[in-house]
């Protein structure tokens, strides 16, 4: 999971916007950070935000648990 995390960082956000500094670095990892778990819909989990279902009542989706 993590290094499937860390590649979609560096494809979706670091490599298009290469950043100048640490500090301009760890803007870009929190905006991206924010985006994946508030406006990103996963398919694993029937396409809802990682947020949703971590703060509400939704249901997972069985097969989304499923290892």
């Amino acid at each position: 999971f993590i290094e499937r995390l860390w590649r979609s960082i560096k494809y979706e956000k670091i490599y298009l916007n290469p950043p100048k500094d640490g500090l301009h670095l760890n803007q870009l990892l929190n905006e991206y950070i924010s985006y994946y778990n508030k406006e990103r819909s996963h398919s694993s989990i029937d396409e809802f935000y990682p947020e949703e279902i971590y703060f509400s009542t939704i249901q997972i989706p069985k097969h989304a648990t499923a290892a």
